[in-house]
């Protein structure tokens, strides 16, 4: 049984999911695995150590809640045991002391929170085997980013990503027409169409954004005139097409239609914090943290859709 940790994460933080619907038992023959990936099985047993890790039950689960927590899991170490066989092929496995030097970090860290690698191991559910593949898995991944990201890359991310590094912030309103990717074409040529035809009545004066929102808008915000409330940073916060377009916007501000997979929207800019102006050299390994994680999900998003999986949930 292996407990698997994507590589980019600390040693001390294991991918969980938490759902607040309790403890879920993964239970299947026992001659049929969880899944299967290129040919190479992921347990129940996978399954549950992770499942077992979570919080004692609030309210009990429904059955449908007690599969889509277990199928979240397997998606999970599905994508983690992707990743490892893209590194298997790709990265050359770390030196014996390198591993030492992890495990003995990880000692000495637990040590000063008077804590042991025992009890981390029982907290985690996991092995020292299991620990040190993670720790294989880590280095790799390390070894990977370092090999093939320059200083270059490095500062391109950072400058096509500045107003996150320089911490600034935008506060909005909008309006948004669902309309799902999948959409025909007509039907999002017509949402586009009346967006269009509402900020003319917007920009005009005829009608204020907010009784706008309250009308049209298919976002819970309408009832606060589109106000999406704490403002958001130009990462993570709001999906990207809506970010590069408020963050592109003076207060004030109202934008053209934006499409993202949601929809189409109007993004009216409420407020806007001026940051704290950065360079790339201070931040330069905050700057490759994030760029590592995000090609993470890439690469994983990639081999994901090039790998055979059979899933075998009860």
């Amino acid at each position: 049984m292996r407990t698997r940790m994507r590589p980019w994460q600390g040693l001390a933080s294991m991918a969980v999911l938490v759902l607040l619907v309790g403890q879920v038992s993964a239970q299947a023959p026992a001659s049929k695995p969880a899944a299967v990936v290129n040919g190479e099985p992921i347990s129940f047993a996978e399954v549950k150590a992770i499942l077992d890790t979570m919080p004692p039950p609030v309210v009990p689960a429904t059955a449908d809640q007690k599969r889509e927590l277990q199928q979240n899991v397997i998606d999970m170490l599905v994508d983690d045991l992707v990743m490892r066989q893209f590194l298997r092929k790709t990265a050359a496995p770390p030196a014996s002391a390198d591993i030492e030097r992890e495990i003995a970090d990880l000692k000495a860290s637990l040590a000063k929170k008077k804590s042991t690698l025992a009890e981390f191991l029982k907290e985690s559910n996991q092995t020292e085997a299991q620990l040190r593949l993670d720790v294989t898995a880590r280095l790799q991944w390390k070894a990977f980013i370092t090999s093939r990201v320059s200083d270059d890359t490095l500062k391109s991310y950072y400058l096509a990503n500045k107003y996150f590094f320089d911490k600034v912030t935008v506060r909005a309103s909008h309006i948004l027409l669902k309309v799902g990717p999948s959409a025909p074409e007509a039907e999002k040529q017509a949402a586009r169409a009346k967006l269009q035809a509402i900020r003319q009545e917007i920009v005009t004066g005829k009608l204020p954004f907010a009784e706008a929102a309250k009308r049209f808008s298919d976002c819970p915000s309408k009832q606060d005139g589109g106000d999406l409330g704490a403002p958001f940073r130009y990462k993570f916060d709001v999906l990207e097409p809506f970010a590069r377009a408020a963050f592109s916007m003076k207060v004030g501000d109202i934008s053209d239609v934006v499409q993202t997979e949601t929809g189409m929207h109007l993004i009216k800019v409420m407020d806007r914090s001026p940051g704290e102006p950065s360079t790339f050299e201070a931040l330069k390994d905050q700057v490759r943290e994030l760029y590592g994680m995000e090609l993470y999900q890439q690469v994983v998003g990639e081999q994901r859709k090039a790998a055979h999986v059979q899933v075998n949930l009860p």
